[in-house]
């Protein structure tokens, strides 16, 4: 798979994915030859994901709309609309809206390929966390537990 064209998502399109929200997909790894994947997340206010560990790609944060807590080893920072921030596989993290509104991020990942999670939960509906632990399994994700850590 190479990547030797642009890979375009004009404004207003991308593929919704509802699964922990809405997800919207705007580049997928097939698109950029594998080297990066692209959606932007809708957080409703207080939402996010809990921690959890990529192992097999970087993230690369820019906030749309909104406020949002990224929590990355033991760092805090909270950042408004225009802010970015880019975490490194395998380190512990998470992010939450801390704002009191929808918040709305670009989510880019590093290599590609995790922008297909979304989808998958989608199309594969798992009821417990057991299942919702082994999709993330086949995608390099492990939710971890808080262990009494203040993330809140």
């Amino acid at each position: 798979m190479t990547f030797i064209q642009a890979a375009v998502s004009p404004s207003g399109r991308g593929t919704p994915a509802m699964a922990f929200g809405k997800h919207v997909i705007r580049m997928m790894a097939a698109n950029t030859g594998g080297s990066l994947g692209m959606f932007e997340a809708f957080v409703p206010a207080g939402e996010g994901p809990p921690l959890h560990v990529h192992e097999r790609e970087d993230e690369f944060f820019r906030v749309l709309a909104g406020r949002f807590g990224f929590w990355c080893a033991g760092d805090y920072v909270e950042l408004a609309e225009g802010g970015c921030i880019a975490l490194p596989r395998g380190v512990p993290h998470r992010f939450r809206n801390v704002g009191k509104a929808e918040g709305r991020l670009m989510v880019v990942v590093t290599p590609g390929g995790f922008e297909s999670f979304f989808p998958i939960v989608e199309l594969c509906k798992p009821e417990t966390a057991e299942q919702i632990a082994s999709i993330g399994k086949r995608f390099g994700l492990t939710f971890l537990p808080e262990d009494g850590r203040k993330v809140a």
